[in-house]
């Protein structure tokens, strides 16, 4: 990896806004301005260049960590972003997005690697949209979530680990056991925290929480879920 620096590492707390839906400006604000350490602008239907473009305008201005998570190499873009997370989906049946889109991405585009950061991406939730997308294999034993995660540290030098439930609220004690076996990675955790209590027992295990669905939903309960 070319860039030293792990801001993430100093991290607790990560918001993350879908380019497909509405974030009124106030709203945006009150985010920006409630303790969460970064943005993340990550989604997974209709991602477009579009309206990429259009939230990262709305945040261009904020002193604040601006990270895209693209879903398609179309949707790549530098100015305004701090960093570019690229995700692998280790248990997609689908090679693509473990490395064919990657290898697409690399061919056909003018890359600032200085601000892409490797992640690995264990999705676990069968009924979200990213395991229909990436045709992700989602019934797996703790065993083999943890066979990922090492695969992805010991193997593959990741820097990040990031767990998805994506639309539902995980297992604890599995992310808890996640944990006990890394010791390198940065172990991210994302997937239906909608509340105080739901945030601080996954911060108990994970060195990041990863916060969107809420923000849609009930700003009050957003901002109780930062630590």
């Amino acid at each position: 990896m070319l860039m030293k620096e792990k801001p993430w590492k100093n991290w607790e707390h990560i918001t993350k806004l879908d380019p497909d839906k509405h974030i009124s400006k106030d709203n945006l604000k009150t985010i920006v301005e409630s303790g969460t350490d970064a943005i993340m602008i990550s989604g997974t239907q209709n991602i477009t260049g579009k309206n990429v473009s259009l939230l990262i305008s709305m945040l261009k201005d904020y002193e604040i960590p601006k990270i895209l998570e693209p879903a398609t190499p179309e949707a790549v873009m530098y100015e305004h972003i701090d960093y570019i997370f690229v995700p692998l989906v280790l248990n997609s049946t689908d090679l693509d997005w473990i490395v064919g889109k990657h290898k697409d991405w690399i061919m056909n585009q003018t890359i600032d690697w200085k601000k892409v950061i490797p992640e690995a991406y264990i999705v676990l939730n069968p009924l979200s949209a990213v395991a229909k997308l990436t045709k992700s294999k989602t019934d797996l034993t703790s065993d083999e979530v943890i066979a990922y995660a090492l695969y992805a540290e010991k193997y593959l030098h990741l820097p990040i680990i990031y767990i998805e439930y994506s639309g539902t609220y995980g297992d604890p004690q599995l992310v808890k056991q996640l944990s006990e076996s890394l010791s390198e990675a940065s172990l991210f955790y994302g997937g239906g925290i909608d509340t105080k209590e739901k945030a601080a027992e996954m911060k108990r295990y994970v060195d990041v929480i990863v916060v969107g669905n809420v923000v849609y939903t009930n700003m009050e309960k957003f901002l109780r879920t930062i630590p």
